[in-house]
């Protein structure tokens, strides 16, 4: 007898990723980090991965990163999207809300590098032209893979 995907799924092995090196540079936020996302001006594409990344198949909580409401409880930013001028204060404004120690990762490669919107009339640019970034995730939109990594390093976890 046959059994169904379904049952195979939830009775197998569940499926994960070898723990990181240990001996890699130390993580920035050890055992947790708090992020709060701030959409500076993206199609939402990266938002769709951002999801993904802490949907409960992927489930980045596990490594210790969560998403907050208010960037007073969170120990940095995960920003999207080139930075227009219609959200260049709201931008600064909440990194300045973000308690020391604190972290900026520009997510996606409009926030990297201005992706495809750089130069428009609306825009300013990447992230890094308005506050200083600490880590990046390139990609139009980034893999979940690759969003997941970054934060686990973060965490170290």
């Amino acid at each position: 007898m046959r059994r169904s995907p379904l049952l195979a799924a939830l009775s197998g092995r569940p499926v994960s990723e070898e723990a990181p090196d240990r001996d890699k540079a130390p993580a920035l936020f050890p055992g947790s980090a708090q992020l709060r996302h701030v959409d500076a001006g993206s199609c939402n594409g990266c938002e769709v991965e951002i999801a993904q990344t802490f949907s409960p198949v992927l489930d980045a909580g596990r490594f210790g990163v969560r998403l907050v409401a208010s960037p007073r409880h969170a120990d940095g930013l995960l920003v999207t999207g080139v930075v227009t001028r219609n959200m260049a204060t709201p931008l600064r404004k909440t990194l300045e809300a973000v308690p020391r120690p604190r972290v900026v990762v520009a997510c996606g490669d409009c926030a990297v590098s201005g992706g495809v919107f750089a130069g428009a009339y609306g825009v300013i640019g990447p992230v890094q032209d308005l506050v200083p970034v600490d880590l990046e995730i390139p990609g139009c939109p980034p893999d979940p893979s690759a969003i997941t990594s970054v934060l686990r390093g973060l965490t170290g976890r």
